[in-house]
């Protein structure tokens, strides 16, 4: 029996070893470190779970993990990672899908969380900034390519399960998986489990609490588009708007100078003239100030140019019905950056949504989009597939499920006001009670798409809904910042939606300190 044992624990030690020398780790340091969890991470391969092959598993260790793309690996930010288990697996739900995710396990100092990572734009990789996050914090983290490869929508057109695949089973069927494998990892299962994830990202956290209300017990959500059909067509729609005729195009040059005028008028009504926007609601600027006397010149708007800016500010309607499409794409406050969507060429994503979803047909020209005639055609295309249009959020909020939503006011992309209509839409449906227990919304002043910009949009986001969950409370508060070059120079309370920072009208107007949250006036 000693000779078993004996055998035994050599045969550990050596696996250990052998592993150490592929990761040039010392031998004796990870074996005492992390030789269990080692031989269980490479034993993963051989996991049988529904519909899924685990394609590869295998420890990294501390700062070795080496990004995919020569972009990533210039930024240095995996160097601090801790040593992790690292399994990467193909699902396929139907014949036609092809969905791959990797989990990442930290192989010690696991805090008993699952945390699965959002995409951006058409999603066709797996998010390894957001998965070294999660590592980096305790996290067991998942993340998926959502069923294809690329940015790009093409896959989406004459492959129907695709299409569902990237609009919801894909995160679904990852965050099934990804469980099983972190209990077959780690011997437990997670005690929570969390979804952070912004702009698509931000969507998918929106489908998950909608669709599967038992994935998740928190889920933090950014900046989505939700009504992804109508947000394309407005998209288009704006930009045919802005360059229906030479002379109402802006060019970019001007940007600034507009940008200016709209903080002389509104920058100080919240008493704090720092840059910010506190409230755009409240900022009602007129583009006429701005109109030429006499010619066109760079620090005036042609006539043209003003009903331009009047349009980029309105709602989208369309102009056959008079029907709202989508509520208005941008905000004052959002005009640095207004090439987004008022560039010469529609977003590109917009353009992919027409050409092989709405269209299907590869060689579609944008050139050749009539808000009259097209707006209701590719409306008509909107089967809720892609789109949430559900705000019947009772099962993941009698779960316990907690939604933290949060959109940045200048948002050149994304409008934030289809954030505000989703959470009133929640509110009107199941009552001002879920308010602060179940769901809220906190719009950040001056941040740009997920971030960026002059405002104070930096904050630890899973700090916040780990809080929430622990106490059953919304934060009645969240302390965020602005950096420059990596360094804060501004903190600033972000309010629940309703609310808005309010300078106590002494100290320093660059520290949250001096602010509280007061009703909006």
């Amino acid at each position: 029996m000693k000779l078993r044992m004996v055998i035994l624990l050599m045969a550990v030690f050596l696996m250990a070893a052998s592993a150490a020398m592929v990761l040039d780790t010392p031998a004796l340091t990870l074996a005492a470190a992390t030789s269990a969890a080692a031989t269980s991470c490479e034993a993963l391969t051989a996991l049988i779970l529904p519909n899924t092959t685990i394609t590869s598993s295998q420890m990294v260790a501390p700062g070795k993990f080496a990004p995919p793309t020569r972009a990533e690996e210039t930024t240095n930010a995996y160097a601090n990672l801790p040593a992790f288990c690292r399994v990467a697996a193909t699902l396929k739900p139907t014949t036609d899908s092809d969905i791959r995710i990797e989990v990442w396990m930290p192989a010690s100092g696991w805090n008993n969380k699952f945390q699965a990572v959002g995409n951006g734009g058409w999603a066709g990789s797996i998010s390894y900034g957001g998965l070294a996050a999660a590592v980096r914090g305790g996290y067991a983290g998942a993340s998926t390519d959502t069923g294809h490869q690329g940015n790009t929508a093409a896959f989406g057109m004459g492959h129907p399960e695709k299409l569902i695949d990237y609009s919801y089973r894909a995160v679904h069927e990852m965050t099934v998986q990804a469980k099983a494998i972190i209990h077959a990892y780690y011997g437990d299962a997670p005690n929570l489990s969390f979804w952070n994830g912004c702009s698509t990202g931000g969507h998918q956290g929106h489908v998950e609490a909608a669709r599967y209300p038992a994935d998740f017990d928190g889920i933090v959500a950014g900046s989505p588009g939700l009504n992804w059909t109508r947000l394309h067509v407005a998209r288009m729609a704006i930009n045919a708007i802005v360059h229906r005729s030479e002379e109402s195009d802006i060019p970019a040059s001007k940007y600034p100078m507009i940008h200016e005028a709209v903080l002389q008028a509104c920058d100080a009504l919240d008493g704090v003239k720092d840059g910010v926007i506190e409230n755009p609601t409240r900022c009602h600027f007129d583009p006429k100030v701005l109109a030429c006397k006499g010619a066109d010149g760079p620090d005036c708007l042609t006539a043209a140019q003003v009903e331009t800016v009047r349009a980029l500010y309105a709602p989208v309607k369309n102009p056959q019905t008079g029907a709202e499409v989508e509520p208005a794409l941008l905000q004052p406050g959002s005009e640095l950056g207004w090439a987004t969507l008022a560039g010469p060429v529609p977003l590109v994503n917009a353009r992919e949504a027409f050409k092989f979803l709405i269209y299907k047909d590869p060689s579609w020209d944008w050139h050749t989009f009539n808000p009259a005639t097209d707006i209701d055609r590719a409306l008509k295309t909107d089967t809720g597939l892609v789109d949430l249009q559900d705000v019947n959020l009772k099962p993941f909020f009698d779960r316990g499920g907690k939604l933290l939503m949060y959109h940045g006011w200048a948002d050149p992309q994304v409008t934030a006001m289809g954030s505000v209509e989703y959470f009133n839409d929640i509110v009107k449906q199941l009552g001002k009670g879920v308010v602060g227990k179940s769901v809220q919304l906190y719009m950040v002043p001056g941040m740009n798409h997920c971030g960026g910009g002059p405002g104070t949009g930096t904050f630890d986001k899973m700090a916040v809904i780990e809080q929430w969950v622990a106490t059953g409370t919304a934060p009645d508060q969240i302390v965020a910042s602005h950096l420059t070059a990596g360094n804060v120079d501004r903190t600033r309370p972000l309010c629940p939606y309703g609310k808005v920072a309010t300078y106590k009208g002494t100290g320093s107007t660059d520290d949250a300190a001096n602010f509280s949250c007061a009703a909006a006036r």
